[in-house]
């Protein structure tokens, strides 16, 4: 039996390791995204007839890629034209300031559009706690889109509703985009204002000024 030295020894040292470990263990599990598809496919004409919403009912999303992901987070403000270019419209110059999310099952993730990256906001699958629509959770990927009011400030005019006009604006052209890259791609979605907003600013740790603008439940 070992003497009551070396048990405290053994017990300090499994004390140390737990301590040394569980930062570790708590990193998160960022996601590097591949590169997004950026020529080809469809034309634009050819896109547009094929632009819709996936319909309420019967709705049954299978995987995609992180290649399409990609593709898809691209569309909706990624970098085109070296490090000031956007794929959607941004007032006075500025970096974009509507936030997107990505809730997936293994996690819920900020998209950064500089890096094509996703940084992890939780390990927790939230997409059954969106809303009230049941075909929701069934989607691989539901996107999240929320005001950056730190970069709306930066708005040299206008006041709180001016900002939020110009943030309901961006979120237009950026779903847009994503319905039109989800169409390329042979990829299903659907626009949604309706959810359940005091659960979303929760899962996502949103500040008090910022809020929930829609979804976009995306898949095969």
């Amino acid at each position: 039996m070992p003497s009551r030295s070396a048990i405290k020894g053994i017990t300090s040292f499994v004390a140390c390791l737990v301590i040394f470990l569980a930062p570790n263990l708590a990193l998160a599990d960022d996601i590097e995204l591949p590169a997004p598809q950026t020529e080809g496919g469809a034309g634009l004409f050819d896109t547009l007839k094929k632009r819709s919403s996936v319909p309420h009912g019967g709705v049954s999303f299978a995987e995609l890629s992180l290649q399409d992901l990609s593709t898809i987070l691209w569309a909706a403000s990624g970098l085109n034209r070296g490090q000031t270019g956007w794929t959607v419209p941004m007032a006075d110059g500025l970096e974009p300031y509507v936030r997107i999310y990505v809730a997936g099952t293994d996690g819920t993730y900020r998209y950064s559009w500089l890096d094509n990256k996703l940084t992890e906001i939780s390990k927790e699958n939230v997409k059954g706690k969106l809303g009230s629509h049941g075909f929701v959770p069934k989607a691989p990927y539901v996107l999240i889109f929320t005001t950056d009011k730190e970069i709306l400030a930066k708005l040299t005019r206008g006041g709180q509703k001016f900002q939020d006009e110009f943030a309901n604006v961006l979120v237009g052209a950026m779903t847009q985009d994503v319905y039109l890259a989800a169409a390329a791609l042979n990829l299903g979605t659907r626009y949604i204002h309706t959810m359940n907003k005091d659960a979303v600013v929760t899962a996502l740790g949103l500040g008090p000024d910022d809020y929930p603008i829609a979804l976009m439940p995306i898949g095969k």
